[in-house]
């Protein structure tokens, strides 16, 4: 006899799977589920449903099997309990970690495993505690910096990029909030009223309604991504017969509201990778917000702009992160597996951006505490740390000057993997922010080879070596790495350290459309 499905509402199925894992599975983790087509929606009775058995075998493939799964590409020294599986996105760009994007960064959940002064049951020692002062001498966008001000350690982050250090300092500032307000609302509305050309509006309109009914025709969600997971659709035949047909519709548009794609030269990063009315908004916004007094809100404002740009960039969204070509026309979304257009106007994203970002640094100020913190916009090889901290902060220097720093926690750069200036190219070009390419170590231009390999050992190094000066003798160094050249053991000899224990944890959601099992070391050194 036929077994009979049992059918769950969302909010049923998330209670079913809470006891099916033993863990909170909220009714948006549901929801995803549906959204990407991991399983099937159904309705009954005039509410959406999922099968119980459509998510107990997702369940049992995805959960049960996947560690087993990483263990054997990647090898069982796989330390699983530190791949955070169980968080949601959003627990893992929590607060102020998501103000603005930044390739590279490791989420919050471990640097709070490491400096946590709670112990747990897979960490025996505790390494820190309040009041300790932690340094990331590769700060980047400030994710050790903002969890130390959340946990109570006093912490100082260097970098050599500008930009890096603009990002990182504004998830930390305080702010008046009211007065915040009132200026993302006068940039808003001043921009609201901004007009680069007057047909671009009915033309963005027009495209998007057409673009939506074709979509729903033809990419219908979940249903489609529902079919491209069972293997029922040729995904790639499919989508290139889709893209052209799509195509004559977008470009019969194009010629008839007479909008310009590209600039008539490609002299700057922004010329090549901005439609021009776009161009002409962000060059606006700019202005605007150069004319804010307070410093504050100046900063988190340039972040809002830039993040905003940043999404607006003539790309495709599957390559977003690495730039490849300029996209001015339709495409098939690899990302979001339907046809997707370029941008027009940043009107919309920023006023998105905006609304975000406030949201974000108010939920953070209610958590962070009275620690102290500076970002300092320098060479880790050589900055006097003490010097520095003085004209910064005469309070942090004297606590600075009694304590020493207890610790380390960063990220260095994986050698020849990103360039982190020109991650931000649009950034320095719009903000007019200086770039100090030369400083970087182990960049992308200069490729994995034994020069480039010997040149970011002695980076890294000689980083560690002058961080020493400032450390108390008891210090933990914890450094974040994907070493496959096998580097760190010299890197540590050199610096004057030794590696006292390594945690090999894999890498889950990663951004790139390469999903291969992927891992990294966080290293553990001490004095030598």
């Amino acid at each position: 006899m036929r077994q009979t499905k049992q059918f769950l509402t969302i909010k049923e199925a998330s209670a079913w799977a809470k006891q099916f894992l033993k863990r909170n599975i909220s009714e948006s983790n549901i929801s995803y589920l549906i959204q990407y087509g991991k399983i099937k929606k159904y309705s009954k009775s005039h509410a959406l449903c999922v099968s119980a058995d459509d998510l107990k075998e997702y369940y049992q493939s995805q959960h049960f099997w996947k560690e087993d799964s990483w263990k054997k590409k990647l090898g069982a020294d796989l330390n699983w309990s530190l791949s955070f599986d169980h968080l949601r996105e959003k627990d893992t760009t929590k607060h102020v970690h998501r103000i603005h994007p930044y390739k590279g960064k490791f989420i919050p959940q471990l640097v709070e495993y490491f400096i946590d002064s709670k112990t747990d049951s897979f960490k025996k020692e505790v390494y820190f505690k309040q009041g300790d002062i932690l340094l990331d001498p590769f700060s980047g966008s400030g994710t050790t910096l903002v969890q130390a001000l959340e946990m109570g350690l006093h912490s100082i982050g260097i970098d050599a990029s500008q930009f890096n250090c603009l990002i990182g300092e504004s998830k930390l500032l305080d702010y008046d909030f009211p007065s915040l307000k009132a200026e993302i609302k006068r940039v808003k509305q001043a921009l609201l009223n901004y007009e680069s050309d007057n047909s671009l509006s009915v033309f963005e309109n027009n495209l998007a309604l057409i673009l939506s009914e074709f979509n729903n025709t033809y990419f219908p969600s979940p249903d489609f991504k529902y079919q491209l997971e069972r293997k029922k659709i040729n995904e790639a035949k499919y989508a290139m017969e889709k893209e052209k047909e799509f195509l004559d519709i977008y470009n019969k548009l194009v010629r008839k509201y007479k909008i310009q794609l590209e600039a008539s030269n490609h002299k700057s990063f922004l010329d090549k990778w901005y439609i021009p009315s776009i161009r002409k908004e962000m060059d606006f916004i700019f202005k605007e917000i150069q004319k804010i007094k307070d410093k504050n809100n100046k900063k988190i404002l340039s972040v809002i702009l830039s993040r905003t740009v940043r999404s607006c960039r003539a790309t495709t969204h599957y390559d977003l992160a690495t730039l490849k070509q300029p996209q001015v026309t339709s495409y098939y979304c690899w990302k979001h597996k339907k046809i997707c257009k370029p941008l027009f106007s940043i009107k919309s994203w920023f006023n998105r951006y905006s609304k975000d970002t406030v949201n974000r640094i108010e939920a953070f100020t209610k958590l962070k505490t009275k620690a102290f913190y500076v970002v300092i916009p320098s060479d880790s090889r050589t900055v006097d740390i003490f010097r520095e901290i003085k004209k910064n902060n005469k309070a942090f220097y004297k606590e600075l000057k009694k304590k020493k720093i207890k610790g380390i926690f960063s990220s260095p750069p994986y050698v020849g993997q990103i360039d982190y200036h020109e991650q931000h190219a649009y950034a320095y070009d719009l903000l007019g922010l200086k770039r100090k390419d030369n400083l970087e170590i182990g960049p992308l231009y200069k490729g994995q080879g034994a020069t480039a390999r010997e040149s970011y050992v002695k980076g890294i190094s000689d980083v560690l070596k002058n961080s020493k000066r400032f450390v108390s003798k008891d210090f933990h160094v914890f450094l974040v790495a994907n070493d496959k050249h096998n580097l760190y053991p010299s890197i540590a000899e050199r610096a004057g350290m030794k590696i006292v224990n390594q945690f090999k944890r894999p890498v889950l959601n990663r951004t790139e459309r390469d999903k291969n099992p992927y891992s990294e070391f966080i290293f553990h050194l001490q004095d030598k």
